[in-house]
């Protein structure tokens, strides 16, 4: 499995350098993300903790997949990264209920066969058009 740089910045105000790589895997699927890391390590000669794999991308049918791979200058960097992830989600997931809360149940209860479909302010507006006609 070989790979090629495409891309390279330096983002130094998140302290971290961006790349897009392309992976060639002939004959095989496409690599998970744990050997894109390790093989970003390697090129960028950097412990693994701090390589993060953004995504990974492969045509159908294709033997190479495009990936963009985060190098942080240090653990104190990346570690901002992973804390602030879960903290998010947490977040949204409380929130998330109190939108989508259901209104009681016996409100949106249907009425009885026998009884009308019918709402019974349009009972009483039939006969409000009958007294507004005019009389001759």
């Amino acid at each position: 499995m070989s790979f090629e740089v495409v891309e390279e910045h330096t983002n130094n105000l998140l302290g971290r350098r961006e790349a897009k790589l392309v992976v060639h895997h002939q004959g095989a699927g496409t690599p998970d993300r744990l050997t894109v890391r390790k093989l970003a390590s390697e090129h960028f000669k950097a412990p693994v903790d701090i390589v993060f794999v953004r995504s990974i991308a492969t045509r159908t049918g294709g033997s190479s997949a495009t990936c963009m791979v985060e190098i942080y200058t240090d653990e104190k960097a990346a570690g901002k990264k992973t804390e602030a992830k879960p903290a998010e989600k947490k977040e949204d997931a409380k929130a998330a209920p109190a939108k989508e809360a259901k209104p009681p149940a016996g409100k949106e209860a249907k009425p009885a066969a026998g009884k009308e479909d019918k709402p019974p302010a349009a009972k009483e507006a039939k006969p409000a058009k009958a007294d507004s006609k005019p009389k001759a």
